[in-house]
């Protein structure tokens, strides 16, 4: 299925996701804005990123961009077709076109991103021709903890 599946319950996909919710946390506690991503190859766990701008100083070091570099230098090779992303937040126009670039078939988030977000949210990437053929995107999966995590992140800066 091409385009984006609002799906609320799926255990596999819930499992994989608050992993990535772990890897957000992890973010958090280095100052981060709390977003973690999971790389999954052949039932593995190959790659895990939260976003590192302010540690690294580079507006590129969002956790999908980290993770799908991770992957790719695991695997030694940069088309990633037999794996599937996993993301605590709808992946921005520069992470999707890394998504497709990367040709990941399988995108899994958990928040949308109103502002920012390049699936459904901005940009509608997630319906682009560019997308590999058989795409399957899943948005939605551990929804609350994912936008909870950011609200509170938000709500502390605030004070």
């Amino acid at each position: 299925m091409k385009g984006v599946a609002i799906i609320k319950k799926n255990n596999n996909l819930q499992e994989m996701m608050s992993l990535a919710i772990e890897v957000a946390r992890l973010g958090e506690t280095n100052g981060e804005v709390p977003i973690g991503a999971v790389i999954v190859c052949d039932g593995e766990i190959i790659a895990k990123a939260y976003n590192q701008k302010e540690i690294l100083a580079d507006p590129t070091a969002h956790a999908e961009m980290l993770v799908i570099r991770e992957a790719a230098q695991k695997l030694g090779r940069w088309r990633l077709d037999d794996c599937q992303l996993y993301v605590t937040a709808e992946p921005c126009v520069m992470c999707m076109g890394a998504i497709i670039q990367a040709r990941i078939p399988m995108l899994v988030y958990g928040v949308a991103e109103k502002k920012f977000g390049g699936v459904e949210s901005t940009a509608f990437l997630g319906q682009h021709p560019m997308l590999p053929k058989k795409m399957e995107i899943y948005a939605g999966i551990c929804e609350k903890e994912c936008e909870d995590l950011l609200k509170d992140f938000f709500e502390k800066k605030r004070i």
